[in-house]
């Protein structure tokens, strides 16, 4: 058993370099800087106290650091996830309330379950049944609700509402309640993150958007101006403790727990790798270890009073540009929050609302993506409306809700691809061996007394009766002159038991009508499927070719002796 495997820690640690110790504190504290502010807001996105998106910046990356394979990810809070736990936590109760943390917590120890176990047992294979325009449908959503949610904060009014439109309305009929002070602190955040953003995408905007607002409000005594502050803030590292797993709600956060996992392994795997291209021969990143990793930093944070946790797209960045070397910066900036719970959060007392509303806005709208819908929209309507469906159901009935139904349609989409799938009738290409789709070559040879197919999927239970209906489709279309159906199976990854009975069936009903079946180019998983089930003799090993030109040479020359060795040939190579 190689330990660094498991642990890449024991391979990297010991060969680091101590030049690199400057990059990698410089990198730690600019990440550092960066996530104090973001922790706070990301856990009010949440639903949870601000506390708690320190200590969720805390254990997690000195987990990851241990047991993750990128260099380059900062591990903590982010968007996405904090607005699945509020969606899928604030189903069960109320945001903010004990009961509401105690939740968020248990939902951190099973996110890392899944994800652990996932990594072990090597399912990252799963994480393709969210595709692409259902997350992105699903991502531009979900920042919409949360950044509209973000309104109370940023007007300095109440609203009650949870759904977009709603809140759209309600701010509209309510504006009279604005609180003006609050609103220019908010037009005074937004304008210096954007400026600064500008400037300098590493400078830590968002620490000196929560100095400036803090001391305005501090010197203004706006606090007595009904401009809402977050107030007392615990001092100190979070304790440990068992997640409490009697709860009678863990069955209604397993299907939260489960998409969670899911979600999280696709935004850090996604931020691992495009990281780690800049530095492919530096490290490799190991997909399964990476979910181990991630598992760990969530269970074991999960103890450290943690909510869930992941790989964070804009700090990872930032960490890579600062010149980090190693996960030596995550120990730094864990030691930065560390400092900060212990000595530093009374300074946060009168930061006011406002200014973390608007952080959050600018975050949860940064992954709102509009070129990708019109990109869809010109190149393939199906996923377009696959997306918008999981947008439109996520903005109106809820996040949890949109995203599985998003799953459903990618799934039905996917089963309905591989029924109907692409078969090619062949030809011979002029003064060669090769055969090609008729479709697409003018000038092949087309013989009447052979039908040359090949379908361009696996054949399995939901497209088995389609190609058998196709293939006798075809055979009526030759007349009597066929003597002969060659199935050409080099594009055939894989075949079911359902597809070799429907090919039994379809074999014995052509040879009653003096048509023979062969089998050409087979690929080694399927020669072995095939011979496992005995379907190769059933079918009879001389019908069974290495390539088309062998079987057509087999038809027109019969069973001479240059055939025969052809076929010893054809059979080893392709069948035995």
């Amino acid at each position: 058993m190689k330990f660094e495997k498991y642990f890449p820690i024991i391979e990297w640690l010991p060969s680091y370099k101590k030049e690199n110790l400057s990059k990698d504190i410089y990198a730690g504290l600019t990440v550092g800087i960066i996530l104090i502010p973001q922790g706070m807001a990301y856990a009010m996105i949440a639903g949870l106290p601000p506390v708690f998106g320190l200590y969720a910046a805390l254990i997690p990356q000195i987990v990851y650091s241990i047991f993750g394979t990128s260099k380059h990810i900062s591990v903590g809070p982010v968007a996405m996830d904090s607005m699945l736990v509020a969606s899928g936590v604030g189903a069960i109760a109320a945001a903010g309330s004990g009961h509401f943390i105690e939740l968020a917590i248990v939902l951190a120890f099973l996110i890392g379950f899944f994800q652990f176990v996932f990594g072990v047992l090597r399912f990252g294979f799963l994480v393709n049944f969210l595709s692409k325009p259902v997350v992105s449908g699903f991502t531009s959503a979900a920042a919409l609700v949360i950044g509209l949610n973000q309104l109370s904060a940023i007007l300095g009014m109440p609203i009650y509402e949870k759904k977009a439109i709603y809140i759209a309305i309600e701010v509209l009929k309510n504006l009279k309640f604005v609180n003006f002070w609050t609103v220019g602190i908010s037009a005074f955040t937004l304008l210096f993150l954007v400026v600064i953003k500008k400037k300098s995408a590493t400078f830590p905007s968002a620490l000196f958007a929560v100095i400036i607002g803090t001391l305005i409000v501090y010197f203004g005594k706006l606090q007595f101006k009904k401009v809402e502050i977050i107030g007392f803030i615990p001092k100190g590292l979070p304790g440990f403790s068992f997640p409490n797993l009697d709860t009678p709600f863990l069955y209604d956060l397993l299907p939260i727990a489960f998409t969670i996992a899911l979600i999280a392994y696709i935004e850090a795997i996604s931020v691992a790798k495009s990281l780690q291209n800049k530095h492919r021969n530096e490290y490799k990143i190991d997909n399964n270890q990476e979910m181990i990793g991630l598992g760990l930093s969530n269970l074991i944070g999960s103890f450290f009073l943690a909510y869930p946790t992941t790989g964070g797209f804009s700090r990872s960045a930032v960490n890579e540009q600062m010149g980090a070397v190693s996960a030596i910066s995550s120990w730094v900036s864990a030691l930065l929050v560390g400092i900060t719970l212990l000595f530093l959060t009374p300074l946060f007392y009168y930061l006011p609302l406002a200014v973390l509303g608007v952080i959050i806005m600018i975050a949860v709208f940064g992954l709102m993506d509009f070129s990708y819908p019109n990109y869809l929209f010109k190149n393939s309507m199906q996923e377009f409306v696959m997306l918008c469906a999981t947008f439109c159901i996520t903005l109106s009935v809820g996040i949890k809700e949109g995203l599985m139904v998003g799953v459903f349609i990618s799934i039905v989409a996917l089963v309905y691809r591989t029924s109907k799938p692409h078969i090619a009738i062949l030809g011979k290409l002029p003064f060669l061996d090769e055969y090609r789709n008729i479709e697409r070559y003018n000038e092949v040879e087309i013989r009447k007394d052979a039908l040359i197919l090949r379908q361009d999927a696996q054949l399995y239970f939901a497209n088995a009766n389609y190609f058998a209906e196709k293939v006798k489709e075809e055979v009526h279309k030759k007349g009597r002159d066929l003597r002969v159906v060659i199935i050409h199976c080099s594009s055939i990854s894989s075949v079911d038991t359902t597809a070799i009975q429907e090919l039994v069936t379809l074999i014995d009903g052509l040879n009653t009508e003096g048509v023979s079946v062969y089998f050409t180019g087979v690929v080694g998983p399927v020669r072995d499927f095939f011979k496992k089930t005995g379907f190769t003799e059933q079918v009879g090993v001389n019908n069974f070719f290495i390539d088309i030109a062998s079987a057509v040479n087999y038809l027109e020359n019969g069973a001479n002796t240059k055939t025969k060795q052809m076929q010893k040939k054809t059979l080893q190579n392709n069948v035995l």
